[in-house]
């Protein structure tokens, strides 16, 4: 019987969570995990040991989704992160206060050394976003990038 209730339990969350359809508010501005499907532009990053992502700075227009490739050109694990810089900060607190913490959040892919990873992001209103590798000392270091949302490009 608590096996039963367990398996599911186990089951009602994976499929309660609708992969691709998170949808949070960053400071007032909206961003959504987006079906891969349809995928408008595709942007490369570079993350290297430096603690510099490659661009910095990126412009996009609402409504775009984005499949961001992110390569991991250092030699210690790195990770993009989209968010407000609020919530980065926070996210930042707490993976220094937990060490090799593991997340798998919609807004954020962990890229190991000399490795290649997969962000799908749609932005739906104008505004600033912002990025950054959170892992201890990256954000410090200024490992942050900025992402503008405009009506038009």
């Amino acid at each position: 019987m608590k096996m039963r209730l367990l398996l599911s339990i186990l089951l009602l969350s994976i499929f309660s969570t609708p992969l691709f359809a998170h949808e949070s508010a960053h400071d007032g501005t909206h961003a959504a995990a987006a079906n891969p499907v349809k995928i408008d532009r595709t942007i490369a990053i570079d993350m290297d040991d430096n603690m510099r992502f490659a661009p910095e700075k990126i412009s996009i227009k609402r409504g775009e989704t984005i499949r961001f490739i992110v390569k991991n050109s250092g030699h210690v694990q790195h990770e993009m992160v989209i968010g407000s810089l609020k919530e980065l900060k926070a996210h930042e607190k707490m993976m220094r206060e937990m060490p090799g913490m593991m997340h798998m959040d919609d807004n954020q892919v962990t890229v190991d050394p000399g490795q290649t990873g997969e962000l799908i992001w749609r932005f739906a209103k104008v505004g600033a976003y912002h990025f950054a590798c959170l892992q201890p000392g990256h954000f410090e270091a200024g490992m942050t990038g900025l992402i503008s949302v405009k009506e038009r490009l």
